[in-house]
């Protein structure tokens, strides 16, 4: 469903490495906890120092930076990443993700095409409590100003803050701003926005950001206190909320423009903007509200073969090739035992295989569901006989495929 929605406006896939140099990743902020805790990273038996990747948009763009494509360059990728963290609900130490980046193009409706197609694809899973929340981070220079203002409001609260709040200062005053815990909201509440920071040229392009979302019918808020995880964004972030998850685990994903990354990683100048998607949560999602309804696993045959298993092998790859759900008995057990498997797996009906049926070449098939005698029949005219009594199609069902 993904690739669906996203290879409709152009994006081709990217298979990005599971290691990359730790170097790579270090360029993210080495102030962040992704760097600084959380990365799984190790010398490898060529004195190489790599690392796990703990998200994908680095090594995006050290691939861009390497190959030098033809931009715009417009990509999507899904698969695991890896954090130390604590694991708990919607939180896990390997979690995939699905996402897009676009390299290239400094153009503020380019942000709104990368959060319109994160949104319909919430759409078209048929989430509905997914809230959209945008802000802006300005240029550097406006986050520079921002972040010392920040330093010095937290700064005056002094041993009121938290003590894990004072830490995090010291490394990052943006992180501040995450904090949940009691004794900080109040001046968390009270920080200075940084709206008031922005110059006149990073405001028009959040903006046209609002605007284009608004054209587009995009429900969002602004949240002035919307920093992101990483320390590459600049300008336009966001994130996409889930209504039923817990408050500090609500995130199903988000994302922003990080124009200097590329030129980080050692190539030229070059600006982006992506999301990245994370797909545990947004199944947790889809399971609160019910997207993904549980449906009972049906059968048409059960084959039951007292002959030692080979006719099953037969009979139900047949069967399976021919369209139908089939199911079978294994390690050789006896008659009574397989029917009550059979009786157990809900299937339309058995087809059972003896002595007697091999030499004459026949079945017997036994419905389940009804009271119908059962009747034998010959192995060449089994598939067209199921097909009168049950109605099983040549095309099996599948479930959804949210990538």
């Amino acid at each position: 469903m993904f690739a669906d929605v996203v290879e409709r406006a152009g994006y081709g896939q990217l298979i990005p490495p599971l290691l990359e140099d730790l170097g790579v990743f270090t360029r993210i902020g080495d102030a962040t906890d992704v760097v600084t805790k959380e990365m799984y990273d190790f010398v490898d038996k060529g004195d190489r120092h790599v690392a796990l990747r703990p998200e994908v948009t680095a090594s995006v763009c050290r691939s861009f930076a390497q190959h030098r494509p033809t931009v715009p360059w417009k990509v999507y990728y899904s698969g695991p990443n890896f954090r130390y963290e604590k694991p708990q609900r919607g939180r896990y130490r390997q979690f995939d993700q699905v996402g897009v980046e676009v390299l290239g193009v400094d153009d503020p409706q380019l942000d709104v095409e990368v959060i319109a197609l994160a949104w319909e694809f919430y759409r078209r899973l048929g989430l509905t409590q997914v809230r959209l929340v945008v802000n802006s981070l300005g240029e550097p220079d406006d986050r520079a100003r921002y972040v010392e203002a920040l330093r010095d409001h937290f700064l005056a609260a002094g041993t009121e803050l938290s003590e894990q709040s004072r830490a995090t200062l010291a490394r990052n005053p943006l992180r501040v701003l995450d904090s949940k815990r009691e004794p900080d909201g109040a001046f968390i509440a009270s920080a200075p926005q940084i709206s008031s920071f922005l110059s006149a040229e990073a405001a028009a392009h959040f903006d046209d950001v609002q605007q284009g979302l608004g054209v587009l019918g995009i429900p969002f808020a602004v949240e002035p206190k919307l920093v992101r995880g990483l320390d590459y964004y600049r300008r336009t972030i966001f994130e996409f909320q889930g209504g039923t998850l817990d408050s500090a685990q609500n995130a199903l994903g988000g994302g922003g423009r990080y124009d200097g990354l590329v030129e980080a990683l050692g190539g030229p100048a070059t600006p982006g903007v992506g999301f990245a998607l994370g797909v545990d949560r947004t199944l947790l999602a889809c399971d609160d509200e019910g997207v993904f309804p549980a449906r009972p696993v049906e059968l048409d045959a059960f084959v039951v073969d007292v002959t030692g298993g080979l006719q099953a092998t037969e009979i139900t790859a047949s069967l399976r090739a021919a369209g139908f759900a089939a199911d079978r008995g294994y390690d050789n057990r006896s008659m009574k035992a397989q029917m009550k498997l059979a009786n157990r797996s809900g299937a339309h009906v058995a087809v059972i295989v003896g002595d007697d049926e091999l030499a004459a070449g026949t079945v017997v098939v036994k419905p389940l569901r009804t009271t119908s005698d059962q009747a034998p029949i010959a192995r060449t005219a089994l598939i067209d006989h199921l097909r009168a009594v049950t109605d099983a199609s040549s095309t099996p069902s599948t479930g959804t495929d949210i990538t």
